[in-house]
């Protein structure tokens, strides 16, 4: 499906199922499809999904506008009003985590009820305050350091099927990087701790134990600055932990959506 924002950019999203609206947000160069085997668990127990691609990413339009954490808050904001949904439960993979905290510090809690955090540190960059950044990215390496190659961000195999729409997605909508280098950027430099600890809705903080880019004790830190924080690190899985484990990951997010 296709919605249009305020700034005239087309982005494409899935709309699947009925009862309280589940949104799901994938992270920087991602694509929807890495929510692939979580989809049909959340219908099955009663809920609707809305899986947006963010712009400049899958089958999204692909455009100079709005590279910074704030649009694509403001982009979660119209398509939520223009869906009419509240109650939502807002579940972000990496960046599609850093942008539901820039919506909460735009709109307050608006229209969610919870935030699920999947492998995101509110901070990416390590200094005196805090440990937990991006790999080794500190101010001294900052921003240069993020045009470099990220790696892998599985350390476990995904499930075939799942696999396939993710390799499938990306050969028809190729990620350009150096396009969407200025959103990378904004991102990292961002600092949610803020907003973390202003929270007044449920926060659930979902780790990876095998992540290659955060070290999994930032979940259980960053649940405490949390009014309503909890936190949860999966075994056997790197950065795409919905994707690598599952079952495991569902288990979790059950266990929080059922509180």
């Amino acid at each position: 499906m296709k919605f249009q924002t305020s700034d005239h950019v087309i982005l494409d999203y899935t709309d699947e199922g009925q009862g309280q609206t589940v949104l799901l947000l994938s992270g920087v160069g991602a694509y929807k499809e890495v929510f692939g085997a979580i989809i049909p668990k959340l219908v099955e127990n009663g809920y609707r999904v809305i899986n947006l691609d963010a712009r400049n990413q899958g089958a999204s339009e692909h455009t100079v506008k709005g590279r910074r954490m704030s649009r694509h808050a403001l982009d979660v904001a119209e398509l939520l009003a223009d869906l009419d949904v509240d109650n939502v439960i807002g579940i972000g993979s990496s960046m599609g985590a850093a942008t539901l905290f820039a919506y909460a510090s735009l709109f307050g809690e608006g229209r969610f009820a919870k935030f699920v955090d999947v492998d995101q540190s509110p901070k990416m960059i390590s200094d005196a305050t805090w440990q937990y950044g991006f790999e080794s990215l500190t101010w001294d390496s900052f921003p240069a350091s993020l045009k470099f190659p990220m790696g892998r961000a599985a350390v476990h195999k995904i499930g075939d099927a799942v696999f396939s729409q993710m390799k499938a997605a990306a050969k028809a909508h190729p990620y350009d990087a150096q396009l969407n280098y200025p959103l990378l950027v904004d991102h990292a430099f961002q600092d949610w701790r803020d907003i973390v600890a202003s929270l007044k809705i449920p926060l659930l903080v979902v780790a990876g134990r095998q992540s290659p880019y955060f070290d999994p004790a930032f979940a259980a830190v960053m649940a405490k600055m949390a009014k309503n924080g909890s936190a949860k690190v999966i075994d056997h899985s790197g950065h795409l932990v919905m994707a690598e484990q599952p079952e495991a990951f569902w288990t979790a997010l059950r266990k929080f959506l059922r509180r």
